[in-house]
């Protein structure tokens, strides 16, 4: 297994680490965050997202980089960001953090495009890269869980909702980049019998 991989693999292996540290009360308690305050395990879970958002990064560039692209880095890798950002919406709505309805569209709407992936590439067809609207969705869906793990912190001393503000942001971006991809493949629906 290259390397890239092997940070993919650390990426899914934080996962239940990041579920565990967030929804038990290890009774660490308290602590303040640019005007947040919010049990110390939260801040850790957010550490240990944020970390495990940032491997997405990192192995796709030692992936391009060295030229260590692989069928197992293609499939891990979507896998991984899909799963890391599902168990972190999860849990936000667990906590009552996050709206279940948003968090049912966004997850619905990924579960779609793999669908749809799956049958391209069943199909033999070409699967259309991620568009510029897909990398914004991700970037957005991160910065937005981040910010509700994090209690809003900073926004939360000028009374600024920030962190609904970025999940509104990110569910708008998720439905659009769906929508767009569905549309750029619409051939394989027109063509089915």
């Amino acid at each position: 297994m290259n390397l890239p991989n092997k940070i993919t693999v650390s990426r899914i292996i934080l996962i239940p680490i990041f579920v565990i540290v967030m929804i038990n009360d290890f009774g660490w308690g308290n602590m303040t965050l640019f005007g947040a305050e919010m049990p110390l395990e939260h801040f850790v879970g957010a550490l240990i997202f944020i970390i495990a958002s940032c491997t997405d990064w990192i192995d796709g560039h030692f992936a391009r980089k060295y030229n260590l692209v692989t069928n197992l880095g293609k499939f891990l890798d979507p896998l991984a960001d899909k799963l890391l950002v599902s168990a972190a919406f999860i849990v936000l709505v667990e906590l009552g953090y996050a709206p279940s309805w948003i968090i049912i569209v966004i997850i619905s709407r990924e579960f779609a495009v793999t669908g749809l992936r799956a049958i391209l590439a069943a199909e033999g067809g070409e699967v259309v890269a991620a568009s510029n609207l897909g990398k914004i969705k991700t970037w957005a869906q991160i910065v937005a869980i981040s910010l509700l793990l994090l209690h809003n912190a900073i926004f939360v001393m000028f009374g600024i909702p920030f962190d609904m503000i970025m999940l509104y942001i990110a569910l708008i971006f998720t439905v659009w980049s769906g929508w767009d991809y569905f549309w750029a493949n619409r051939k394989i629906f027109v063509n089915s019998k």
